[in-house]
Order: C-alpha cells, then sequence, then structure tokens
C-alpha cells in the first residue's frame, strides 16, 4: 500500500526534490542553526570589540556620531548601530559599505576599539554560506529556490504520512521500537517531519522572503492596491538641497524620530552618503514579538521632512516584513523558547536526509533489477475543469488551516500565538500569487500557441483551475487584513 502510495505525483516530488536539494538544505540548515546565536557567538569570538564596562552614562547613539567624526576624521562610516540596544556592556558598531569594513567604538568614551573586514568574521562567513553558499551572484537564488524545495518537501511528506484511517493516526504519530531497524528508521523519518513541520514551514517561507525580497515587497505593495512603481518612488526618496541650508546633525534628525515616536528607541542610524542622502533611521517602539515592531523613517537633510516613515506608508503586511521576516528566520521573535525550536529546525534537514535515503537506497537498488513487462493501461479520463476548480476550493481551505496552525504552533511556547499565524498566512498568500502569473502565463501560451494546433494541453487547465481557487480563497484574507486595519503585528 506504501509503495503505491508512494508513487502517486505527491511521492514523487518528494523523492525527486529530496535527492536534488538536500545536500544543499543540510548546509543551510546547519548554518541556520548557527545563526540562530550569531550575536552571542561573534561577541564571545571578539570580547574587546563588543564588550565593555559601564564606567558612565552613555552617550546616545546620535550623538556618538559627531563624536566620531570629529575625534577620528580619517574613519569613514554610513552606518551606526547598538549592538546591545537592550542592557549594558555593548559597543556602537559602524558600518561602511562600500569597502565592507566596520569599527566599533566604546558608547561611554567614544573611543575606537578596533576594526576589521566585515567578510573575516567568522560568523559572516557562516552567514555567506547560509545565504549564498559562497557561490558569487548564483548562490543566493539558489539557496532561495532551496527554500521553497524545503516547503514543499514539508507539504508532499505530511501528505505521504497522512494515514488512509483515522483509527490509524496514532501509530503513524510515534516510532514503533519493536519493530526491525528498517521500519524503525522509517517512523524516524515520518515523525521528525510530522513535529517539525510548522518550524520548518515558517523558516521555509521566510528564508524565500529574505532571498526574493524585491518580488515579494512588490507583491505585498501590489496586493493591497499600490503600484510597484509607488514603492520605488517611496524607498528611493532624495534629499532637496536648498542654497546656503543647513544640513542638520543627526541629533536633530533624533529628535525628529522622538517627536513622532516617543516611546521608541533609536537601534540604527544611516548617515546622509552625499548631497542626495537622506537619513534613515530604525527605530523600535513595544510591539507583540520579544524583538518589538521595527519602524524605519527617512528623513530630508536639510530640511528634516519626513520622505518615508513605515508605520504610515507601508501597509500593515509590509510593516510585518520589517518587524518579522528575520525574527521569525531566526526564532528571536518569542525569546529563548522559539531560539531553541529555530535551531532544531536547522538540524532536522540533516536527519531528514539521511534518513530519507535510507529509505530510497534499497529500493533505488531493487528497482535496478530486470522487471516483467507491464500490462499499458487506458490513460485516466481527464476531470473537468469546473469539478478541479471545486477541489481547489478544499485544497486552499486546508492549506489556509494548516499555515495558520503551523504559526500557531511555532509560537506556542512563548505565549506568541496570532501574529506567526497571520504571518504564514500572508506569506503564504505571496507564493500563491506568484503560482497563479505563472498558471496564467501557461494557459494563455496553451490557448495561444497550442490550442489552434489541437495540442490543448489538460494537465495546464487543471493547473490554472487549482492556482486560481487558491488565489480567490487567500487574497481576500490578507485583504481584510490590511483593510481592517487589523494590528496583529
Amino acid at each position: 500500500m506504501w509503495a503505491r502510495h508512494q508513487r502517486r505525483w505527491f511521492g514523487k516530488w518528494h523523492l525527486y526534490l529530496g535527492i536534488i536539494a538536500g545536500a544543499i538544505l543540510c548546509v543551510v540548515g546547519l548554518t541556520g542553526s548557527v545563526l540562530v546565536f550569531q550575536d552571542e557567538i561573534d561577541a564571545a569570538l571578539n570580547p574587546s570589540l563588543f564588550e565593555v564596562s559601564a564606567t558612565q552614562q552613555k552617550i546616545p547613539l546620535e550623538n556618538i556620531v559627531s563624536l566620531v567624526r570629529e575625534r577620528y576624521p580619517d574613519r569613514q562610516f554610513e552606518y551606526v548601530m547598538d549592538t546591545r540596544p537592550d542592557a549594558t556592556g555593548g559597543t556602537y558598531r559602524f558600518y561602511r559599505f562600500d569597502t565592507k569594513e566596520e569599527f566599533f567604538v566604546n558608547p561611554y568614551t567614544a573611543e575606537v576599539l578596533g576594526g576589521r573586514p566585515v567578510d573575516s568574521a567568522f560568523i559572516r562567513i557562516i552567514l555567506n554560506i547560509h545565504t549564498t553558499l559562497l557561490v558569487p551572484v548564483a548562490g543566493k537564488y539558489i539557496t532561495g529556490i532551496a527554500a521553497l524545495c524545503m516547503l514543499i518537501l514539508t507539504i508532499s511528506g505530511l501528505r505521504l504520512w497522512l494515514p488512509a484511517k483515522w483509527k490509524q493516526l496514532r501509530a503513524a504519530m510515534k516510532v514503533n521500537f519493536r519493530t526491525s531497524g528498517k521500519r524503525q528508521n522509517y517512523d524516524w523519518h515520518n515523525v521528525l517531519g510530522l513535529y517539525s513541520s510548522p518550524v520548518i514551514i515558517l523558516l521555509s517561507l521566510t528564508g524565500f522572503a529574505i532571498t526574493f525580497s524585491a518580488p515579494v515587497i512588490a507583491l505585498i505593495f501590489l496586493i493591497n492596491g499600490k503600484s510597484p512603481a509607488e514603492m520605488s518612488k517611496i524607498l528611493a526618496a532624495k534629499s532637496e538641497r536648498v542654497e546656503g541650508g543647513q544640513r542638520f546633525s543627526e541629533a536633530d534628525a533624533a529628535k525628529k524620530g522622538y517627536a513622532l515616536f516617543p516611546e521608541g528607541k533609536l537601534i540604527g542610524m544611516a548617515v546622509p552618503r552625499d548631497t542626495a542622502g537622506v537619513y534613515r533611521l530604525d527605530m523600535r517602539t513595544e510591539g507583540a514579538s520579544r524583538t518589538g515592531n521595527r519602524v524605519m523613517l527617512q528623513l530630508d537633510q536639510y530640511s528634516g521632512k519626513v520622505l518615508l516613515n513605515s508605520e504610515e506608508n507601508f501597509p500593515n503586511s509590509g510593516n510585518s516584513y520589517l518587524s518579522w521576516l528575520t525574527p521569525l528566520h531566526y526564532g528571536t521573535f518569542g525569546g529563548m523558547p522559539t531560539r531553541i525550536l529555530a535551531l532544531l529546525g536547522g538540524l532536522i534537514p540533516l536527519a531528514l536526509y539521511v534518513t530519507g535515503f535510507i529509505i530510497w537506497w534499497p529500493r533505488m537498488r531493487k528497482n535496478k533489477s530486470p522487471k516483467a513487462p507491464k500490462t499499458p493501461k487506458e490513460p485516466p479520463v481527464p476531470a473537468p475543469f469546473l469539478q478541479v476548480f471545486g477541489k481547489g476550493f478544499r485544497y486552499a481551505g486546508w492549506v489556509l488551516l494548516c499555515a495558520a496552525a503551523a504559526g500557531a504552533l511555532y509560537g506556542l511556547l512563548s505565549g506568541i500565538i496570532a501574529p506567526p499565524a497571520v504571518f504564514a498566512i500572508l506569506y503564504t498568500t505571496i507564493l500563491i500569487v506568484l503560482n497563479f502569473f505563472v498558471a496564467l502565463l501557461a494557459i494563455l501560451f496553451n490557448a495561444l500557441f497550442l490550442a489552434p494546433f489541437r495540442r490543448w494541453s489538460r494537465g495546464v487547465a487543471k493547473y490554472f483551475a487549482l492556482s486560481l481557487a487558491f488565489m480567490i480563497v487567500f487574497v481576500p484574507v490578507v485583504l481584510f487584513i490590511n483593510w481592517t486595519g487589523l494590528k496583529i503585528f
């Protein structure tokens, strides 16, 4: 029964994607587990750069910039951030993006503690492996597609695991230690995949969104009735130089931020690179996430005019991208419980790859032996379009429910349930919209170039029907979240 079950289309997807992407996912997962505690590891390896004694009142971040510029005129930088905004003993970190260099400053004395090339740090090497596999240009997209493969592997694996009868459910949720080693390995593969699936789904969604940030952000705006061109205009705002006008200081720019968000905390600031550059303030306010709600402001360097306020200019789902994407990917949104879950989630691909290989290898060798010729079967009669369209609604309903459940279970141990659940729905919708565009192109090609020659593909029509049903179910949910101003995040 199980052999027949795995010969179905979702079984083949699970097998082939596991073989093709499995090794890459192991590398990405293992490095991701290390990155869950990247700040702590970097500080432990470089204590002289990250740790100082709190000898006096800490100099505010907006004031440290002018002091460093005055005392160290040869030091060039474009961004400064607080390495430990919630505790004493941390340092200020200054970046220079064009040369990829950074240096660290004592926040109590404004003394430069030392510097380094950004890519020389151990944790940065791990990050580069995680995001690009150290492959120039193409590596970034390979890891992003691998994240999508992991999502498909998880969904198809759950479908393969699902017992045929409800009374078999309890047995399928545990390892039977009374059977052979081969069967126990099979049970371990199923059980590990089942219980890790909520975390893996969120890690896959966020990993894909981080890699393909440009199209994902564009789709967030598009779904909410804003054109990508409008988004680009907002993000590419420039300062208007005034003849004889005085440039705003970093302290004045910070005052603007605090005036808009009196309870906010400035955790990072980008200084203008040229006469058209702007101040960018990264602030944090109270939010559902343990890491807070991130707010991004852009200010004209001459007039102090607010050019971008993420709380006003971004849709609700856009704000979730700022505040939740990275914390969900590394588990920091819920504190230590979710960080441990994210760490374990990074180890799971290796465990599944090993147990899956042990399952697959004997079958592959067996399949090489000569087989008796099979009796040809009549091809199945394709289901009508409307019938497939109806099934699509049922499938979409289950996927919607599973996405929400995955997010809720991920945050359950930390007591943060609703935001991850909504986030999972939002970013599953992004994938569904992307998939619909592909399906639309396929059906148009089918109609324009194949149908006139009687080569119409019923498989493409079925794919379009399912994709359309998913769009109709998911998109209104996201529109409801944004148009009602529901502040889940």
